[in-house]
């Protein structure tokens, strides 16, 4: 069976998320002359304020002479000055019009003030303080070399051996050696180590010249790192003959060093998600799923386009070209409003089903599998797949993905079906409150599921414990 162009294209346009959506949208609109946008909250009919219609907002000239007694507008001048100060009224105010003296702003410069400053990357800031320090000419290029080869984490992950031979400039091992030391002292402090040990040890190291005494940190991340991941802690208590007290509050001291020290620097994009669907509950408690207009943008042919399409006096050409992005716009505007029905439907069935997830939470979700939907909607279980792919739905109990709602299960011992997911909930619902001092190991996590109704083996406590991130029992100890 093959697909049609137009087909694949509503299908892609089905699995687009709704950011992904507007940058379809946009580029749609940079390469459709026809098709406009106005936001959803925009009134078609609003009368368009005329430019000699201004409002009155009570501003009055302020005219000073000698034929009347404008003491008022002195009143007002003195009551300026006490709100925004002296330097309001003086030549050399930060906000002072600038230009040729002719007395009109210069745009160019409000535009320079008003946009953000780039940001630098780690090298550039690097860079920065290193043409400040005093070294010789060849320690200099030294330095140079190594901070271009400080990734975004802060670390030199190259060997000094391997820099020296990929450098065509003459520089020895010992510059190298030289220069390092003193990269390792630009900040942030911590940038320039080879491995984690070496980063947190130049933090400690900088601790220590600023008067704390880190001789117990120091000695931890020296010699026991590795028991330290390991929840070794009363071997470290015997091999340093401190307390286990005092080396819990060492390791707590450790924890708040920066493993990453070049994430402080340079700006990092975090992850926008915005809900697709907006499922609530009115007050008879039935389902209600809206979708947020607010977001999506509402596209439509342009009038003007239109006439002249139709228009039988508008050159030939003009008008093929016209009527082509016409239909192409329509197919848009049509697939973008059955994309937004498409998952209404879908997202309305799901919660049907999922009606005790929003009173319950997580616990409470059952085993629904995709082709369930499918045939309740009407679509293909392919379709169903493509309509929850990266799409949000916006809950009383906060935000999750479509595809969350989907997943196989087992039963409990009272019949009931009970999802996957409810059941890694109810695992962490034990972890949570078992003894840290004598946590559970997986046999005794499988037997108190057990105890409430939900039978599963070891080795699936075990895989599902894994997949939360949740450490074995010996690491989830507590001294």
């Amino acid at each position: 069976m093959k697909l049609s162009p137009r087909l694949i294209q509503a299908m892609e346009i089905l699995q687009l998320p709704l950011l992904a959506l507007q940058e379809r949208i946009e580029a749609e609109m940079e390469s459709n002359p026809v098709l406009e946008m106005r936001d959803a909250e925009e009134d078609e009919q609003a009368t368009p304020v005329k430019e000699d219609e201004t409002p009155d907002r009570g501003e009055r000239d302020l005219v000073v002479d000698n034929e009347h007694d404008n003491s008022a507008d002195f009143e007002r001048l003195a009551d300026m000055e006490a709100e925004y100060g002296p330097e309001a009224f003086t030549d050399d105010m930060p906000f002072r019009r600038s230009g040729s003296g002719d007395g009109e702003r210069d745009h160019k410069l409000d535009a320079m003030a008003n946009t953000a400053a780039p940001d630098i990357s780690l090298n550039e800031h690097l860079l920065r303080q290193w043409s400040f320090v005093e070294t010789d000419a060849e320690t200099h290029d030294a330095g140079k070399l190594i901070i271009g080869q400080i990734d975004d984490d802060g670390y030199l992950r190259t060997s000094l051996e391997e820099l020296a031979q990929r450098t065509n400039h003459p520089l020895t091992i010992e510059s190298l050696k030289n220069a390092l030391p003193l990269v390792q002292t630009l900040e942030p402090i911590g940038v320039g180590a080879r491995d984690l040990k070496e980063c947190l040890l130049l933090q400690l190291t900088a601790e220590a010249a600023a008067g704390r005494d880190v001789s117990l940190e120091t000695q931890i991340v020296q010699h026991f790192l590795r028991d330290i991941e390991m929840n070794r802690l009363p071997q470290i208590v015997r091999r340093t003959d401190r307390t286990i007290d005092e080396v819990k509050q060492a390791i707590y001291n450790i924890s708040h060093l920066n493993p990453r020290p070049g994430h402080l620097i340079g700006k990092r994009m975090v992850p926008v998600v915005r809900p697709d669907v907006i499922v609530d509950v009115d007050d008879e408690g039935n389902i209600v799923v809206t979708m947020p207009d607010g977001n999506s943008p509402h596209l439509y042919i342009a009038k003007a386009y239109r006439q002249m399409a139709r228009n039988r006096q508008t050159e030939k050409s003009a008008r093929q070209f016209l009527q082509k992005n016409i239909r192409s716009a329509q197919w848009i505007i049509g697939a973008i409003q059955q994309r937004r029905e498409t998952v209404r439907r879908v997202t309305e069935e799901v919660f049907k089903v999922q009606r005790e997830f929003l009173d319950s939470g997580p616990e409470a979700l059952k085993p629904l599998p995709m082709a369930d939907i499918a045939n309740k909607v009407g679509i293909h279980v392919a379709t169903v797949s493509r309509a929850v792919a990266g799409k949000y739905a916006q809950t009383q109990r906060g935000i999750f993905p479509l595809r969350m709602f989907f997943s196989g299960g087992t039963k409990t011992a009272g019949g009931e079906d009970v999802a996957w997911d409810a059941v890694k909930a109810k695992l962490r619902e034990v972890i949570d409150h078992e003894d840290k001092s004598k946590p559970f190991n997986d046999d005794q996590l499988a037997e108190e599921l057990r105890k409430h109704g939900i039978d599963i083996a070891r080795r699936t406590v075990a895989k599902y414990r894994n997949l939360m991130d949740i450490p074995p029992t010996r690491k989830r100890r507590q001294y």
